[in-house]
């Protein structure tokens, strides 16, 4: 006889947030994980008394009532509002694009004075495309061009885009920026979901309660004994690299890498936000994240005397390391299309999150697939 329900392997947000309603329904769960600890890239870890985001920094942020009221059910969440500012050559700007980004970079003052700015630029975009006989945007630059423009793309886009993703803009598809936004009024809020917050204490509380009730092994691989790992339960819902699974029947996926540098500071506050985005190419990090002040009210955080950050440093991904971002293009979308059709025929897995289903996930839109998948 099998001695669980479910196996998951992966106690990420997906596997995690599983286990809780597999539970809840009475099943019994073991969730495996080859880490060390719980939480996937969730996982935060007090320093300085400062929770520190130690895979880069989560805000959660859905319009999803469901969705919001399932994770507030396990811990309540704190209001935060991310409005990040991007850094290109000792300049600060607003972001996402909106009033207070186009003052800052044209020094115009009215929506229409910005709009006749994007559009005189945009045209631009246009004239050089229809010179070429092309009717729409081929990659990214083109892409990015005709929605904001030659300033807005050359200072706030070009560079940090090539880091992300290690591609010159004109190899990258278009479809990677074709939502960005673009407001003309003054706010700085960078998502535009009713609810947005992070837990309060941290993630981990989260991702504890979501695991409570479940048998959990880290430091344990699946493929290591992968027979013994199948033979356990009823059912597996598997969170891993899709590729891997199916044994890189087809060849690998590829993926994006993070690699993250932390140090503690002697300064209550660092750089006064969250988030700054380097824009510069020539600057070897994409962002800088100062953690205190995702959870500290304005005076707890000059009341703590010192803070941490952390730089994130983007890379292609190769054997061993941690697998962050897919790559979306159109040859790696094919070859996932490969892996799907063979996941799609197991009638006792479920494949689930941004590795096995090889996409970007941010965790509303997760959980979202999570509470809509039926428990047998």
């Amino acid at each position: 006889m099998k001695k669980y329900d479910y196996l998951i392997v992966g106690s990420g947000l997906f596997g995690s947030a599983f286990a809780r309603r597999a539970t809840d329904a009475g099943r019994r769960c073991l969730v495996i994980d080859k880490r060390p600890h719980t939480g996937g890239n969730l996982r935060c870890e007090s320093i300085e008394g400062i929770n520190v985001h130690c895979y880069g920094p989560h805000i959660f942020h859905t319009s999803d009532r469901e969705v919001w009221d399932f994770v507030n059910s396990i811990v309540p969440f704190r209001s935060f509002i991310n409005a990040p500012v991007a850094f290109y050559k000792g300049r600060l700007y607003n972001l996402p694009f909106n009033m207070n980004t186009f003052t800052q970079m044209w020094g115009v003052i009215t929506p229409d004075q910005a709009r006749a700015r994007i559009e005189e630029q945009r045209a631009e975009a246009v004239a050089a495309m229809q010179a070429e006989g092309v009717s729409e945007p081929r990659n990214l630059e083109e892409q990015a061009l005709l929605l904001v423009g030659r300033d807005v793309y050359q200072k706030l886009i070009k560079g940090y885009t090539e880091k992300q993703w290690g591609r010159p803009c004109t190899e990258l598809p278009p479809f990677i920026i074709r939502r960005l936004p673009v407001r003309f009024v003054f706010d700085n809020n960078y998502f535009n979901d009713i609810w947005q917050g992070i837990p309060e204490g941290g993630y981990n509380r989260l991702t504890d309660g979501l695991l409570k009730g479940s048998d959990i092994l880290t430091g344990v691989d699946f493929f290591d004994d992968r027979q013994k790992w199948e033979a356990i339960a009823d059912r597996i819902v598997f969170t891993g690299k899709i590729d891997e699974y199916f044994g890189y029947r087809f060849g690998p996926l590829q993926y994006r890498t993070v690699r993250f540098e932390t140090e503690v500071l002697d300064t209550p506050n660092h750089q006064g936000v969250a988030i700054v985005n380097y824009t510069e190419r020539e600057v070897p990090f994409t962002r800088i994240i100062e953690h205190k002040h995702f959870e500290m009210s304005h005076q707890d955080v000059h009341a703590c005397p010192k803070t941490v950050i952390t730089k994130e440093f983007s890379s292609e991904w190769k054997d061993g390391m941690e697998p962050f971002y897919p790559v979306n293009d159109e040859k790696n979308n094919a070859l996932y299309g490969q892996y799907k059709a063979l996941a799609d025929a197991q009638e006792k897995v479920i494949f689930g999150g941004r590795l096995a289903e090889y996409r970007y996930y941010d965790m509303a839109p997760l959980l979202r697939r999570v509470l809509d998948i039926p428990i047998d």
